[in-house]
């Protein structure tokens, strides 16, 4: 694979001051120039630097009678105030590869209780970028109008001007359109090796807590499973925990550009002996509005049990997913995984998983030493015979736990053995569910962040849907709505009581008269923090399909500093 050139930027020289401009200097012609006598020049020049000199007085008089206040103090100034979001973006992964599938791709906006009005929601294929197109270029001016005069248009003659593209409208190439908040848009995407990944973009009142989400039916012999994800926004950095090229494994990161300039990318593997150096997986260039898939297999150097794989954007900004088949035991995408942290915590496991296979990756500084614990419906405990686990700096741990759950719905915590030791890590796990007729499926759970105020999933069906809940602190209480559905139906609310460290599981709430796909939104409005979990299960041909998506902060808003006039800044 060919890496990008970089040149060396050469040393900058010394550069002489640059001679008045002509504005600058009263529009005075050159000196020298024919028919301008010296002298005019001069007087003119002198002229300009006296009126500037006296410009300068006054604003320097100006600070003088009003001095500059001193700093504000914190406990004095104005607090910050919280505004909604305008804009929201998103990327979604190629659909598919390598197996035959259907995918469908669903947005979502929650009704929102601010003053912003108008918008857009859309979806496009590769956008590049995700924007409406550069409306047509203006007609040139007449044949024989003088330079710089208005054109007909402009002067209210002739053709009317064409109107500059409305940048919150969605554009005329559009895959999928959102029309209002609380009520969900699905619709296919398309399938196959070349499929291309998808740009997500909502302005306006569809800005705040809009939420896509990517779900692939596979019904194929060799790899009947469901995948699902919730597309995440472009970034310069992704971690993801739980992959592998041993075995029947076929893992593959999608990367995809909705930019209209080129990425440079790094994908960095991990495994039990440190890093796996190969100079194929660096420099990668993704062109503008593309997509690509790397196998993992062509950049491990053989067969590898458990991998930590980081992406790293050395320029521009892309979307990355991870995904994961294991022939007949089940496939679905890796999550992307919270930044490394001393403490991690996976919600999503459910009673039913059969087995659990924890992958943990430490930093090259230190070594991790990490207690593991499991929040039941009554708090926090540790599973025997798994209550710990090592790390090794720069290396993968990993560590079969079998089944953990015991029959009840959990989430798992790893945080340091000695608190005095916080060791920053990033941690993914593989759950199993087997049916009676002993076929598998497969779900990776990862590590997540509280849902905050609130935060969305959106592709539910109806009697599928399992919302799970945990307090990883002090005892709560959350809101979980199931929205209208995508062709009709009264969304639906339910309040759950959550103990202090407990999980609860509960069936999403489903709207009265669904028709078609809703939204589940959980919102917290006591106590906490809360992570949450969706668990969507589609049995297909006696295999247990199910997948397994975090909820986390919509971030619908954000925080605006107080600013002031300040006048005395051109003393300082």
């Amino acid at each position: 694979m060919k890496k990008p050139a970089f040149g060396k930027k050469s040393a900058a020289r010394a550069e002489q001051p640059a001679e008045p401009s002509a504005a600058a200097a009263g529009a005075a012609e050159p000196a020298g120039a024919p028919g301008t006598a010296p002298g005019r020049s001069a007087g003119k020049t002198t002229q300009s630097l006296l009126a500037a000199a006296v410009v300068l007085a006054a604003v320097f008089g100006i600070a003088e009678l009003r001095p500059p206040a001193g700093p504000a103090k914190a406990d004095g100034g104005a607090a910050p105030s919280t505004a909604q979001v305008e804009r929201t973006a998103a990327v979604c992964p190629q659909p598919f590869q390598g197996l035959t599938g259907s995918t469908t791709l669903t947005a979502y906006t929650p009704p929102g209780t601010g003053s912003a009005t108008g918008g857009a929601g859309w979806l496009s294929e590769q956008a590049a970028p995700v924007t409406p197109p550069s409306a047509a270029p203006s007609a040139p001016a007449p044949s024989g109008s003088p330079a710089g005069a208005p054109s007909a248009a402009a002067s209210g003659s002739g053709a009317p001007a064409t109107p500059a593209p409305d940048k919150n409208a969605a554009p005329a190439d559009a895959k999928l359109t959102l029309g209002k908040p609380g009520t969900p848009a699905t619709g296919p995407a398309s399938n196959g090796d070349a499929a291309p990944g998808t740009g997500a973009v909502a302005t306006g009142a569809l800005a705040p807590g809009f939420t896509v989400s990517q779900t692939t039916v596979v019904t194929e012999q060799r790899g009947t499973g469901l995948s699902g994800l919730t597309c995440t926004p472009e970034s310069t950095s992704f971690w993801f925990a739980g992959a592998s090229t041993a075995g029947d494994r076929v893992d593959y990161v999608s990367l995809v550009n909705p930019e209209s300039s080129a990425a440079v990318v790094d994908i960095k593997l991990y495994g039990d002996k440190g890093l796996i150096d190969n100079d194929a997986a660096n420099g990668i260039t993704v062109a503008p509005g593309s997509s690509q898939s790397v196998l993992l297999s062509t950049i491990s150097k053989g067969a590898v049990t458990d991998l930590a794989v980081h992406v790293v954007v050395r320029s521009g900004r892309i979307g990355a997913a991870l995904h994961a088949a294991d022939g007949a035991k089940g496939a679905d995408w890796v999550p992307a995984s919270a930044e490394p942290a001393a403490t991690q915590v996976m919600p999503g496991l459910p009673a039913d998983a059969t087995a659990a296979r924890l992958v943990v990756w430490a930093p090259p500084e230190d070594d991790a030493d990490l207690k593991i614990q499991l929040s039941g419906k009554n708090g926090w405990f540790t599973p025997a015979g798994n209550e710990s686990i090592h790390v090794k700096a720069g290396m993968v741990a990993a560590v079969d736990l079998g089944k953990v759950t015991r029959d009840e719905v959990a989430g798992l915590r790893l945080s340091p053995s000695d608190d005095r030791h916080p060791t920053k890590i990033v941690a993914g796990l593989r759950v199993d569910r087997t049916g009676g007729n002993g076929k598998s499926e497969a779900a990776w759970l990862t590590g997540s962040g509280p849902v905050g105020a609130r935060a969305t999933v959106a592709d539910n069906r109806a009697g599928a849907s399992t919302i799970f809940l945990t307090s990883t602190g002090d005892a709560a209480t959350v809101k979980v709505t199931g929205s209208a559905g995508s062709g009709g139906g009264t969304p639906a609310t339910k309040e759950v009581q959550l103990p202090a460290g407990g999980t609860v599981a509960i069936p999403a709430p489903e709207p009265a008269g669904l028709n078609g796909v809703f939204a589940v939104t959980v919102e917290t409005e006591s106590g906490g923090p809360v992570v949450a979990a969706r668990m969507l299960a589609l049995p297909a041909k006696d295999v247990p399909m199910f997948t397994v998506q975090a909820l986390r902060d919509d971030h619908s808003t954000v925080q605006v500093p107080q600013a002031t006039q300040d006048p005395g800044v051109v003393l300082r």
